[in-house]
């Protein structure tokens, strides 16, 4: 009798339950009779500081401790979340906003609209939107312990949803620590939202404890996406780091884990058919993944080297490696992602089933690629991260292209990306990540659909003329968007902004005993509103 992989896969697992991890069965033996859950998700943070870094684990850790004063609704409309009032002058150049009643940072003293203005400050001076929102602001200024303003030079229309911008969001942090400049990292992990870090329990690149705030005030309004109420239904939310995906799986089933975020494709089948398990797609619209070329050196410092990536790319092959099941795959065309208003097909000619290795070969030969190593930062502990970079390197060398692996975990490539100098100096050349789907659509508050050089996302690619429009977007209504989207993707595609390499949704694994876990398409998983039974 023949066995298939995914027999073995299931017959692993099962004798995985029983032999899993057990410094996971000491720490929930040591924290009997609190209600707790403990999630298993892509990467713990290495980064603390919301403001300074896209990385997608300070954002969930962010979220879990600090609050913001607005945010997206499933709508994508933005509500008020720390705000209990607002309003606009009538030559709508003056916003005042009144903080809502119970706000108190986790070491006992009260939120106050100082607070408010050194977060705003702070923010505005290290994420996109926010530069482009201070640009325009003539003044933020407190008027009273809870109530500041923000006076500006000329109007923008898209200062609410500014403030509600998922990734990088605007965390409010205590004035001492929102003084400090973007360029220093907050580690405080003071911050006034449903959850309190527990730094005695935190042990670095393995796990985090986060205890519920029980002085927390949530907002009156059922829970909606990021907007909402904020309860904490559990006291202590758990984050492990299981790097090894049958371990995770495993210690799923043997119920030492309540949640898996990322389940990978091959457990499917056995999660499914599991009666105490379910997948659930938390990040809904799922994550485009891309390579990021470094603009600085060469040869991508050449445009028709990047052009070479966009014809060698066949997304359906990387599509395969990452998520082999087409209900949750998708290919990328478009700069502004799947499914937004702004999405189209505007200079997209280079996309083409299979890719085309041989155009691909001769555009780097126009570009006098001479032979140079080119190196992939290898991200080992997050799957498709892991296969993309392989399955890149591999069709580089099939077409003459030295190509070679940096392999590190997620940290160590997080560590080196800001690395702007040649190869030999520790630099890189390509970099694989991803953003989620939803994000595309707002090219104000996306860092990667920045061109303006060293300001620039990682990469650090320029381009004036394609910036021009960009900061025209807060200033026309949505139907002139469309056609500025037009413009934007015709400029973004000849200089190569990125490379996608496809969307993939990767639906999550829990125990049915853990409910309320809040879907979202904004990539990312609240700690609220869980409940274990």
């Amino acid at each position: 009798m023949q066995i298939s992989r995914r027999d073995l896969i299931k017959l692993s697992v099962s004798a995985g339950a029983a032999l899993s991890n057990p410094s996971i069965l000491r720490a929930r033996a040591a924290s009997a009779g609190t209600r707790e859950v403990r999630l298993a998700l892509d990467s713990v943070p290495s980064v603390f500081d919301p403001h300074i870094t896209t990385s997608a684990d300070a954002q969930w850790h962010g979220m879990a401790i600090y609050d913001s004063l607005f945010a997206f609704d499933s709508k994508q409309v933005a509500r008020p979340q720390m705000i209990g009032n607002w309003g606009v002058s009538e030559d709508r150049l003056t916003y005042t906003f009144a903080l809502r009643d119970g706000l108190g940072f986790h070491d006992g003293t009260p939120v106050t609209a100082a607070d408010c203005v050194a977060s705003i400050r702070r923010w505005g001076a290290a994420v996109p939107g926010g530069k482009l929102l201070m640009e325009r602001t003539k003044d933020v200024s407190k008027k009273d312990d809870k109530t500041f303003t923000i006076v500006l030079r000329e109007p923008f229309e898209l200062l609410i949803d500014a403030l509600a911008v998922p990734i990088q969001f605007l965390a409010v942090m205590r004035e001492r620590d929102a003084n400090l400049p973007p360029t220093q990292q907050v580690t405080a992990n003071i911050g006034s939202g449903p959850f309190k870090f527990n730094h005695a329990l935190a042990k670095p690149g393995a796990s985090f404890t986060y205890d519920r705030n029980e002085k927390y005030v949530p907002r009156s309004e059922a829970p909606d996406a990021l907007a909402g109420g904020k309860i904490a239904k559990v006291d202590r939310a758990i984050w492990e780091n299981i790097s090894d995906q049958q371990t995770a799986v495993a210690a799923l089933q043997a119920g030492e884990i309540d949640l898996l975020l990322t389940c990978p494709p091959d457990f499917y089948s056995a999660i499914e058919g599991d009666p105490n398990l379910q997948l659930q797609t938390v990040l809904e619209g799922g994550y485009n993944v891309f390579a990021r070329v470094n603009f600085l050196q060469p040869p991508f410092d050449n445009a028709k080297a990047r052009q070479a990536l966009l014809h060698l790319v066949d997304q359906d092959a990387f599509l395969k490696v990452m998520a082999p099941d087409p209900r949750y795959t998708h290919p990328v065309t478009s700069m502004f992602g799947n499914g937004s208003p702004y999405s189209n097909d505007e200079n997209t000619g280079w996309y083409k089933k299979g890719g085309d290795p041989e155009k691909a070969r001769q555009l780097f030969k126009d570009a006098g690629y001479a032979g140079e190593k080119v190196v992939i930062l290898d991200s080992t502990d997050w799957a498709q991260g892991d296969v993309s970079a392989q399955l890149l390197a591999s069709e580089l060398k099939k077409i003459g292209i030295n190509a070679e692996l940096a392999p590190s975990d997620w940290a160590g490539i997080v560590a080196r990306r800001s690395n702007k100098g040649p190869i030999e100096g520790g630099g890189w050349n390509i970099l694989i990540s991803s953003w989620p789907n939803g994000a595309y659509s707002d090219p104000i508050g996306i860092s990667l659909l920045q061109a303006t050089g060293d300001k620039a996302w990682f990469g650090w690619p320029k381009n004036d003329e394609y910036e021009q429009l960009r900061a025209k977007w807060a200033d026309v209504a949505t139907d002139e968007r469309k056609a500025l989207a037009r413009k934007m993707q015709h400029l973004w595609w000849d200089m190569v902004g990125c490379v996608f390499l496809g969307q993939v949704v990767s639906p999550s694994a829990r125990r049915k005993t853990l409910t309320g876990v809040i879907s979202n398409e904004f990539g990312v998983c609240p700690m609220w509103n869980m409940e274990k039974a």
